[in-house]
């Protein structure tokens, strides 16, 4: 016979497994007139805590459970994929650390180089 309290924290993160999931990660793909894709990128955390107790009553144990959890999605950009390349459109700000904006900015550099190929084989 399961315990109540794992019944209690069986069904806390059931209810977290229900808010995250993948599509709260990376959202469906949203298609504009011109032929554009837009993909929402967000970043999630969670926490969970639980916790429960046993006492003696007359004729049985008694129980006392509990469990908690709270979820924060955040959204962090888009990837935009248009005429075949893909880009980073970040939605906050950009990042302080000079490793963060070279990452943030590598879309963009890889977009320049594949131009400047283009104009050489030209």
């Amino acid at each position: 016979m399961e315990h109540e309290i794992t019944n209690v924290m069986n069904d806390a993160m059931n209810k977290i497994k229900e808010l995250v999931d993948t599509n709260t990660v990376v959202g469906k793909p949203i298609l504009t007139p011109d032929d554009t894709m837009l993909i929402p990128l967000s970043r999630v955390s969670f926490g969970f805590a639980s916790g429960g107790t046993e006492y003696p009553m007359k004729d049985k144990n008694g129980v006392g459970a509990g469990s908690g959890a709270g979820v924060k999605v955040e959204p962090i950009g888009f990837l935009v994929i248009q005429n075949g390349s893909v880009r980073l459109l970040n939605v906050t700000p950009p990042a302080s650390g000079t490793v963060d904006r070279l990452i943030d900015m590598a879309p963009q550099v890889m977009d320049r180089i594949d131009q400047f190929l283009d104009k050489r084989k030209s």
